[in-house]
C-alpha cells in the first residue's frame, strides 16, 4: 500500500491550457497558464503552472520535484478526477495504459506479495472482479513461483480476469475515491 509521504519526482501532461481555464472570468492579464498532469509514480492528478513562455505538449515528462525544475514553475495542487478537462481525461486512459505496460513488473510483484488487510479481507480483493476464490488460488500459484508477467498470471490462475484491466480499473477507482484503501494511487 502506499505511503503518506511520498512525493511525486516526475509528471506527465494530460493537457496544456495556455491561457488558463476558460471558466476563469479574470481578466487576461491575470490568468496564467496551467498544465493539468499525473505523477508518474503514484498516479496523483496534479494542477500545474508552467514557466513564462513555456508550452507543454501532452504526454511529456516534466519534473515536479525539489530543486531546479526547468518547465514547471510551480506546483498548485492534487486536483479530483472530476477537475480533468475532457482533453484531460481522454489522454488519462492512454497514460495510465502506458504507465502500467512500462511498470508491470511493479504491479505483478503486488500480486506477488500482497497481503491480508485483516482477517476478513486480502489486499487482492480490492482489485476489481477478485474475490475470495481468486485470492486463494493466486496466494497457492505464487508459493510454487512467483509470477513473472500478467500473461504468466493469466496462465497460471484459470478463470483470472486480465490482470492489467483489473490493475487498471483499480487505478480509476482509487482516482475516483471509491475506496478509502489505496494500493497505486497517492491520495
Amino acid at each position: 500500500m502506499i505511503g503518506q509521504n511520498t512525493k511525486e519526482e516526475l509528471a506527465i501532461i494530460l493537457d496544456f491550457l495556455p491561457h488558463g481555464y476558460p471558466f476563469d472570468i479574470r481578466p487576461m492579464h491575470q490568468k496564467t497558464a496551467i498544465a493539468q498532469a499525473i505523477g508518474k509514480n503514484f498516479f496523483t492528478l496534479l494542477e500545474l503552472v508552467p514557466k513564462k513562455g513555456e508550452f507543454l505538449q501532452p504526454h511529456q515528462e516534466v519534473y515536479i520535484g525539489e530543486g531546479k525544475r526547468d518547465h514547471i514553475h510551480h506546483i498548485i495542487g492534487k486536483i479530483p478526477l472530476s477537475k480533468l478537462t475532457q482533453t484531460a481525461k481522454v489522454e488519462l486512459d492512454f497514460v495510465i495504459e502506458q504507465m502500467v505496460d512500462l511498470n508491470e513488473k511493479k504491479f505483478v510483484d503486488f500480486f506477488n506479495v500482497a497481503g491480508p488487510i485483516n482477517t476478513r479481507m486480502h489486499q487482492m480483493e480490492l482489485l476489481p472482479g477478485i474475490g475470495k476464490k481468486h485470492t486463494i488460488m493466486i496466494v497457492e500459484e505464487r508459493e510454487n513461483k512467483p509470477f513473472e508477467s500478467f500473461e504468466d498470471l493469466k496462465n497460471r490462475v484459470k478463470l483470472i480476469p486480465d490482470p492489467k484491466k483489473t490493475v487498471i480499473r483499480r487505478i480509476y477507482a482509487e482516482l475516483n475515491n471509491e475506496d478509502k484503501h489505496r494500493l497505486f494511487v497517492q491520495c
